[in-house]
């Protein structure tokens, strides 16, 4: 298994409805302040979610997890969130939604275990001998093709490197002369050249050609210090995930099946639980000899409520593994119906024995104070100017709605008002815009009148 050919699987999300979210904006005592980070209120929760960050940090959570529990709009996913952002980005967090399990492609209980293991990573430190440099020369050497006819094939390739301590000469291996010309490398660029692989890597331009042009889209690199040929330690982060795709593919050659083979990717391919115990071997023998170091990151799943008894029962296996991450669930379900079930009721719509073995931070829905807090934060990372009166109406329909219809109207608001021919919403805009959109409870209230008029 190289670890240098594992391409990452990790998500990659925008997600713009948290995107002032910048931590869970604690005091070094672990207390909450009313408004930081980007958050604003929900004091207990947020500092329940420090001691969870705390936990983690030092390791002392692995195969436990969490329920956030509230009424929708409360903040749930913004914990979540801002835990992600506490940890940083050397943590793994792994967001996923209850409902993304039922797949047509692959199992139920196979999307849970891919997330487990995209949540947990591994470091691995590697000492590698590398030939670095700046190249002076590049020559490769031709011989008469050994299988007759007219052209000629590279025998090896003759290297020049240097480095602010000396020079060297290389004589190398045909196939890495294919990886230079992959690279794009030529005299003048700084290279190094992994001796146990041969695995060439361009580093950039020597800034000694930095005035060559006056325009150029090159990145200059100093040309190296020490040695052509030295030790370096490479420290890399992957996830479990990247090693099992990176072995679950099979590795094909150049020839034109396993091209078109690649081209025509089937559906989603299956990991087999024993590709995986492998992994586990390889992986549990770097830990024993200091070579990996194992992170136990976040699983992240909102709507929990949408998993069913089946995939419930599968969690309880897969916390209680060797190798598992932190579970962090979100729902916002009082008592109903585990999904999966005809008649067992249950607190979140989680069975019991499950429910035993989490710790439950409760989220509070927010004061019209607070409502008003969110929505000037929200203006602010859309880059929207808002009046005091019109915020203070904004408030009062996040006290009379929700939360989220108050955030949505801010910026058809900022539309109106520049059609209108101002800069900054005001009061009239949120009255006018609030006439033309309607919230939940407003809709239902029309279709409960007007039930008669509408197709059952």
């Amino acid at each position: 298994m190289k670890i240098e050919e594992v391409k990452s699987t990790a998500k990659i999300q925008r997600i713009s409805a948290h995107s002032h979210i910048k931590g869970l904006g604690l005091d070094d005592g672990g207390s909450a302040m009313q408004t930081a980070a980007g958050l604003v209120g929900q004091e207990a929760a947020r500092e329940a979610a420090g001691i969870v960050v705390d936990m983690i940090k030092s390791k002392k959570m692995a195969g436990r997890a969490c329920l956030l529990a509230g009424p929708p709009g409360t903040g749930k996913t913004a914990i979540a969130l801002a835990i992600a952002q506490e940890l940083g980005s050397k943590v793994p967090f792994c967001p996923m939604v209850g409902s993304e399990v039922f797949s047509s492609e692959i199992k139920k209980t196979e999307v849970l275990m891919e997330n487990f293991r995209r949540a947990i990573g591994l470091r691995i430190k590697e000492t590698k001998e590398v030939y670095e440099g700046e190249v002076t020369e590049l020559t490769p050497v031709e011989t008469e093709n050994p299988m007759g006819g007219y052209g000629k094939t590279v025998s090896h390739v003759i290297i020049g490197l240097k480095t602010a301590k000396g020079t060297k000469q290389l004589k190398l291996d045909p196939s890495i002369y294919e990886s230079l010309q992959k690279e794009k490398v030529e005299t003048g660029d700084v290279i190094y050249i992994e001796a146990n692989s041969g695995a060439v890597k361009r580093q950039g331009r020597s800034d000694t050609f930095a005035t060559e042009f006056d325009l150029e889209a090159e990145e200059y690199v100093p040309l190296p210090k020490g040695d052509v040929h030295k030790k370096k330690e490479v420290i890399q982060d992957v996830t479990l995930h990247d090693l099992d795709v990176a072995n679950a593919r099979p590795q094909g050659g150049q020839d034109i099946l396993s091209m078109m083979g690649q081209l025509m990717k089937p559906k989603k391919t299956e990991i087999t639980d024993k590709l995986r115990k492998e992994i586990n071997k390889v992986v549990n023998k770097y830990i024993d000899q200091g070579i990996a170091e194992l992170v136990p990151g976040v699983l992240f799943i909102d709507e929990v409520h949408m998993l069913d008894i089946e995939t419930f029962t599968y969690l309880h296996r897969a916390l209680e593994s060797a190798i598992a991450p932190i579970v962090i669930f979100a729902t916002n379900r009082g008592r109903c119906v585990i999904r999966g079930t005809e008649d067992i009721i249950s607190p979140h719509g989680i069975p019991l024995d499950l429910l035993d073995r989490l710790l439950i931070i409760r989220t509070l829905p927010y004061s019209r104070v607070e409502m008003e807090q969110i929505l000037r934060l929200r203006a602010q990372t859309e880059g929207i100017q808002i009046d005091e009166e019109a915020l203070h109406m904004l408030g009062e329909i996040g006290t009379r709605t929700t939360l989220r219809y108050a955030v949505q109207l801010l910026t058809p608001s900022a539309l109106t008002a520049k059609v209108n021919g101002r800069s900054v919403i005001a009061k009239d805009d949120i009255q006018e815009v609030g006439e033309l959109f309607l919230d939940a409870k407003s809709s239902a209230k029309i279709l409960s009148q007007h039930k008669d008029k509408y197709m059952k």
